[in-house]
């Protein structure tokens, strides 16, 4: 069984003007609050489900914009917030499926063919290659190591992030990791990449 996620419609968010007292601009401002503080912690990941998306990080930015405003403005009737991610994700979906259906596809006739790209796109194979290879290297880090650098790079935190989900101080994660990647730069599968 599923949880909804939204009310009934009927309850849309109105911004409160002044004359409506303390308590609804208070109503507001919390509103504000929560919505910036998800932005904030959710923000990167939501940005790669939109890169997923989209073929240009311009327009994934975009995307996550307009849909980061539908959830804005259905913030009140967002019932349970744990299920945010779900939400903006939907958004997401949404609102680029409707651009892709808009779209209008121009044809022009032209006398002479555009020129080819002089630089070959890179082999999908060799790129996937080259993944499997470095996450081969990273599952042969101890745990302690291989976490903090799944939490870095793979995740995107911070060193003080990472600390903070590991429970350890700045410099053992800056410590870490520098060991961690002096490991992975000696590893033979990686080394056609130096």
């Amino acid at each position: 069984m599923t949880t909804p996620v939204c009310t009934s419609a009927s309850k849309a968010a109105v911004p409160v003007p002044p004359s409506y007292g303390a308590d609804a601009r208070h109503a507001t401002h919390a509103r504000y609050s929560s919505f910036s503080s998800y932005v904030r912690a959710r923000g990167p990941v939501l940005l790669r489900t939109a890169r997923s998306l989209t073929a240009n990080p311009s327009d994934a930015e975009d995307l996550l914009q307009t849909a980061l405003t539908k959830t804005y403005v259905a913030w009140e009737r967002i019932e349970d917030h744990r299920a945010l991610d779900g939400y903006v994700r939907r958004a997401l979906l949404n609102t680029r499926t409707s651009q892709w259906r808009k779209r209008k596809v121009d044809e022009f006739a032209c006398d002479e063919l555009p020129e080819p790209d002089t630089v070959p796109a890179p082999d999908p194979a060799e790129q996937q290659a080259l993944r499997d290879a470095m996450w081969r290297a990273v599952m042969k880090l101890p745990d302690r190591q291989r976490a903090m650098v799944v939490l870095r790079y793979y995740e995107d935190l911070s060193e003080a992030q990472t600390a903070e989900v590991l429970g350890v101080s700045v410099g053992t994660v800056k410590s870490a990791v520098s060991r961690a990647l002096g490991k992975l730069r000696e590893d033979a599968e990686l080394a056609p990449v130096r």
